[in-house]
């Protein structure tokens, strides 16, 4: 729709909005969840929020991204909206909402902090993660399940990397697959092979050295970044948005990246000078791709025989067998 709206009663109440000057209209939206522009004024001044509604999301869906966004404003401010709200509806209880800063992409307003994607990227990147409470020392993990698209994932903590993206990433979106998709036998075997070899072998405790648990965006493919103004204040800032966080390796967030490109060259030379890959470093190439196939896993799951993600699954997972599953 393109005319105003009027906003759930429930948001309203949580986000203190008066009624009478708050109205919503329809900005895009996903596979998962329609997207609304919330225009009001606060203090007499004209103020505009984001909200996410989800007939199919759950509350595991808007927490996690609630939790996320404000994960990644802690450690980098300028560089993701502020989310202020989540719960349901008061329209129904199966109908979620997530209520955020609101972004204007595209603009052109000056006075921004000039910092690029990369340098952002880079001190989200090597920040250490806090101590989760009832712990001792950082650990792998998030304190909420988030949703890659609409796949759950369990960020349960665990002291090694290795132990969680082979658990809690590699066996957890295989048994997803199978669930939204049926048996497959072949790819079973496969990525089974790359969890219980692979894994220990390239990412293993004992052998990769420099990994320490950072924060993540999750899902930063090209779609979920852009340029924009945040909240409608100071200027254009490079943001990224719709995450699915975890405290884990850096390097885990090249794989989304690299799978579907978009990022240009400029900014993985930049990158790459500001965030040192851990060691051994000839081996980082490998440790992508076994980060890659992860999100192909991902989107077979979510999609099914569109596309070719299943058998480019397969085939990374046969590549990395066949190298390193010895």
């Amino acid at each position: 729709m393109t005319t105003m709206g009027d906003v759930d009663s429930t948001v309203l109440k949580a986000m203190g909005l008066d009624p009478k000057v708050t109205k919503m209209m329809c900005h895009g939206g996903s596979t998962f969840s329609s997207a609304f522009k919330i225009s009001t004024t606060v203090d007499g001044k004209e103020k505009n929020y984001f909200l996410k509604l989800g007939s199919g999301a759950s509350e595991l869906s808007v927490k996690g991204e609630y939790t996320s966004l404000n994960a990644i404003r802690s450690v980098v401010p300028n560089l993701c909206p502020k989310a202020h709200v989540y719960g349901t509806t008061a329209e129904s209880e199966d109908r979620y909402f997530l209520v955020t800063d609101f972004l204007e992409l595209g603009s052109s307003h000056p006075g921004g902090s000039g910092e690029s994607l990369a340098q952002k990227l880079a001190k989200l990147h090597t920040t250490p993660a806090p101590i989760p409470e009832g712990f001792e020392k950082p650990m792998f993990g998030f304190p909420v399940s988030t949703c890659c698209g609409s796949t759950p994932q369990d960020n349960s903590w665990k002291s090694s990397w290795a132990d969680f993206f082979a658990n809690n990433r590699l066996r957890a979106i295989m048994k997803e697959g199978q669930d939204a998709n049926g048996p497959d036998p072949v790819l079973a075997r496969a990525v089974e092979k790359t969890a219980s070899k692979v894994v220990p072998r390239l990412i293993g405790d004992d052998h990769i050295k420099g990994v320490y648990p950072v924060l993540v965006h999750g899902d930063l493919w090209s779609g979920n970044h852009d340029r924009g103004r945040i909240a409608g204040q100071g200027g254009d800032e490079e943001v990224i948005f719709d995450p699915a966080a975890v405290y884990g390796h850096s390097e885990y967030e090249l794989g989304i990246m690299r799978m579907f490109g978009g990022f240009g060259s400029s900014f993985w030379e930049e990158y790459d000078t500001l965030v040192p890959k851990a060691e051994p470093e000839h081996e980082s190439e490998d440790r992508a791709l076994l980060y890659e196939l992860y999100h192909h896993l991902n989107h077979w799951a979510l999609f099914g025989g569109v596309g070719s993600y299943r058998e480019t699954a397969l085939r990374y997972a046969q590549l990395l067998n066949k190298t390193f599953g010895r």
